[in-house]
């Protein structure tokens, strides 16, 4: 893998992330930071799609206490012009993460085994947010400027006969993957 690429992994931040989660093909995952000028509300943003190719485990967990939690359940805080931030509460309508930190982590058990397992370099990186926090175990990465119009996935596309899976092809259960 590119150090380069490796190097922006462990750089200061002032990016939003906008998207994350596995790619249609469930084999790398993607995450979206928009890098632009001031951030969503101020000037034409700029999206960079960071996907972290054969991405063996993501793991995303809140970075709020119970008690934020409890007091950020009303559906009016997923509205920016319903909230009321004074109610002490998370306002999820912002759409996007502030992006606290993002490193990448030394090796571990974990990249060592898939390492070991599978013949390729395995990297850890942690993105820390204002919301979530994610920790993702992949082997290559690719940064590349997101079009306008970019949809991860559009319902009714395609999945192939049925969305089956094809002969000889695991799919799934605990044997798929020991």
């Amino acid at each position: 893998m590119d150090p380069a690429l490796l190097e922006r992994l462990n750089t200061d931040v002032d990016q939003l992330v906008v998207h994350h989660g596995y790619t249609n093909r469930m084999r790398d995952y993607e995450v979206v930071f928009d890098v632009g000028p001031g951030g969503p509300h101020a000037g034409t943003p700029t999206f960079l799609r960071y996907l972290f190719r054969y991405c063996v485990e993501a793991r995303c967990e809140t970075s709020q206490s119970a008690e934020i939690w409890r007091a950020s359940l009303d559906d009016r805080l997923l509205d920016l012009d319903t909230a009321d931030p004074a109610l002490g509460a998370y306002v999820w309508g912002v759409r996007f993460h502030e992006l606290y930190d993002i490193r990448l982590l030394p090796g571990s058990d974990a990249t060592r085994r898939w390492t070991e397992a599978v013949g390729i370099d395995f990297h850890e990186v942690r993105m820390e947010t204002n919301a979530h926090d994610l920790n993702l175990l992949f082997s290559d990465l690719e940064v590349s400027e997101v079009p306008v119009g970019y949809a991860p996935f559009v319902a009714g596309e395609d999945l192939g006969p049925s969305g089956s899976v094809p002969p000889g092809v695991p799919s799934g259960g605990p044997s798929a993957g020991s």
